[in-house]
């Protein structure tokens, strides 16, 4: 006969409970589903083997940061060889836990099979309803507490980041660029059609969204362009050219007349599109300097936009830099892929990756080389950035250099260095930057010093003048 024991981690500690009739349990699932919520009928199901609460919150915050990364804590693994059967009676017991991952560890630690699937999901369960009647001495309002306390402490634990390398605020800055474009460009024909019942000769002579609005927001009534409007319109323009051909359109257009409230607003609407269009720039400029620090590497390989919408993609540089280099090539593209993999297609051969510039650049036959290739690369460089310590962005001027030079091979023949030469001499050039970076620090400190060494001297010699004078 299987045993079955189930482990129930607590805010307030670890409990092991022991389950009467298993196989019985096993065969009538519904049974156990209605019976938990019944104290009575659990209880003659349900018996309790040990139970550890933790000494401090700090204890509890440890064992449940470890349980949560599927590591098997030193004390849950002492409480578990306590309570569970001596290992040679182990191979006729099962453990029921919550987690998969932290089974796992279990199994590999304690020699012991581990379960979270048939009646065990249903037990937890009623444990968790009946845990405080369970324990003796402990109460609702202590597990509350308890379970309020850890869940605070958890979360802040969870929260704790380093504040000059937040993907998050890329994540964010990146979706709100996309919108931003959108919107321009919607406001932007918006402009264009309105106006152009007052000036439809404009749009031929300014076709650029951005300026067009500028000039809509400057002209108003064309009626009232002259000579003297030259000059602000080759500052808006760029080019006297184009200003003098707009007086010129202005004179012998076919545009209807708008009334003086009708110009207004076409005036604060195009007002809005060019404010708009700043802040665009300004949230491009903004998610450059925070890739730059976030992830200087994969940045300095494929560009801060490609980069970001990756990291976008994936929820996290840490999720970005765990993906293998196959699943960043595809990234984006993931419609195309099951619609392939259901029609038993060809696979799509690039997702976000297509935006990257060396995509471009590379001939028809060699578009999915070089994308298997950059993806290669960028993991590399997105798994640089997340895990080193010192920001630099010498690995991705080389992984950028191996991508010039494998695009010069499918070109000319050029073999290119091997990917260990380059990580070596990319190596050998941080250790140099380290150095330097060391010695400057030593001589500032070594600055500092003297001229506190002289401040002392000064003063020493100005008391010493003070006493001779008294």
């Amino acid at each position: 006969m299987s045993k079955l024991y189930v482990l129930y981690e607590h805010s307030a500690g670890f409990a092991l409970f022991r389950v009467a009739e298993f196989e019985e349990l096993a065969a009538f699932l519904p049974q156990v589903e209605e019976s938990v919520t019944d104290l009575q009928r659990f209880n003659s199901v349900v018996t309790l083997i040990a139970f550890q609460p933790f000494k401090s919150a700090i204890t509890a915050l440890e064992n449940i940061n470890a349980i949560s990364e599927g590591i098997l804590p030193e004390d849950l693994n002492l409480f578990l060889e306590g309570g569970l059967p001596k290992r040679k009676k182990r191979g006729k017991c099962t453990l029921g836990i919550s987690d998969p991952k932290l089974g796992a560890a279990i199994s590999e630690a304690l020699e012991i099979s581990c379960s979270h699937t048939g009646a065990v999901p249903e037990v937890l369960r009623g444990i968790r309803h009946h845990f405080h009647s369970l324990i003796k001495g402990l109460t609702p309002k202590a597990c509350s507490v308890a379970q309020l306390g850890l869940g605070h402490s958890y979360s802040r634990a969870r929260v704790k980041f380093n504040v000059h390398r937040v993907d998050n605020m890329i994540i964010q800055s990146i979706a709100l660029l996309d919108q931003l474009d959108k919107d321009v460009n919607t406001f932007s024909m918006r402009i264009r059609e309105w106006y152009s019942y007052h000036f439809p000769e404009l749009v031929s002579i300014v076709p650029e969204n951005y300026l067009y609005s500028k000039c809509a927001e400057y002209i108003k009534d064309r009626k009232t362009l002259s000579e003297e409007s030259v000059e602000p319109l080759t500052e808006i323009l760029g080019d006297s050219e184009k200003a003098q051909a707009i007086i010129d359109a202005s004179k012998m257009s076919m545009g209807m007349d708008i009334s003086p409230v009708d110009l207004i607003n076409i005036q604060m609407f195009a007002e809005r599109v060019v404010a708009l269009s700043n802040y665009r720039k300004e949230i491009a400029e903004y998610l450059h300097t925070k890739m730059t620090s976030v992830a200087p590497n994969l940045t300095t390989l494929i560009g801060d936009q490609v980069g970001a919408r990756l990291i976008s993609k994936a929820g996290s540089l840490t999720s970005l830099a765990k993906y293998p280099a196959s699943t960043l090539q595809i990234l984006g593209a993931e419609k195309a892929l099951f619609r392939a993999l259901k029609t038993r297609s060809k696979t799509p051969k690039y997702g976000l990756l297509y935006h990257s510039t060396f995509i471009g650049r590379a001939g028809l036959k060699n578009k999915g080389r070089i994308s298997r290739y950059l993806a290669n690369k960028c993991s590399i460089a997105s798994r640089i950035d997340c895990f080193s310590e010192t920001q630099t962005t010498v690995y991705g001027e080389k992984l950028r250099q191996q991508v010039e030079d494998r695009l010069k091979f499918y070109e000319t023949g050029d073999i290119p260095m091997k990917n260990i030469d380059v990580m070596k001499q990319a190596m050998e050039e941080v250790s140099q930057q380290d150095v330097q970076v060391a010695d400057e620090s030593n001589a500032q400190e070594a600055d500092v010093s003297v001229s506190k060494k002289k401040k002392k001297k000064k003063e020493k010699k100005e008391q010493e003048v003070a006493m001779d004078e008294d």
